[in-house]
């Protein structure tokens, strides 16, 4: 497993074997806007990924949607996972703050690998058209965690 400053090795494990987290963006009005995401950790750099995928949303313009309006006004992010169990010791959290931006559809080659991942995490993406649809990039800057090295 790559050795990383910002994340120890249990927060990568738990990072890279979550399924889903919750997108944390500041709202116009200073409130937190809460949104459930697919996302993946890319290479040994601290840098994840969430696409802005073609499921039914009110808006079809994907830089309609509040997440995207709120990135573009304020990049600072939060990202959840947790891990619940029945069995209180197992509880688990991380969360990483950072800043967020968007890769435009048509530029580069980080766009096409962050596609590449997703798909190879998420099989349903397969048969979404992420190609053309831009993606949320989250260079992590703080992590914090509770719960991880008793897992």
């Amino acid at each position: 497993m790559p050795t990383d400053p910002l994340l120890s090795v249990s927060q990568r494990a738990f990072l890279e074997a979550s399924r889903r987290a919750v997108l944390g963006t500041i709202a116009p009005d200073g409130q937190p806007r809460l949104v459930p995401i697919c996302f993946v950790l890319v290479g040994e750099s601290p840098i994840l990924y969430t696409p802005i995928d073609d499921k039914p949303k009110r808006n079809d313009d994907p830089l309609a949607l509040a997440r995207v309006r709120d990135i573009q006004a304020d990049p600072r992010v939060t990202v959840l996972l947790d891990r619940w169990d029945e069995d209180w010791t197992r509880l688990a959290w991380l969360r990483v703050e950072g800043r967020a931006q968007l890769l435009d559809a048509a530029v580069g080659s980080e766009h096409a690998n962050g596609i590449g991942a997703l798909r190879a995490k998420y099989p349903q993406y397969e048969m979404h058209r992420l190609e053309h649809r831009p993606l949320i990039r989250v260079t992590l800057e703080r992590v914090s965690d509770w719960g991880l090295r008793q897992a």
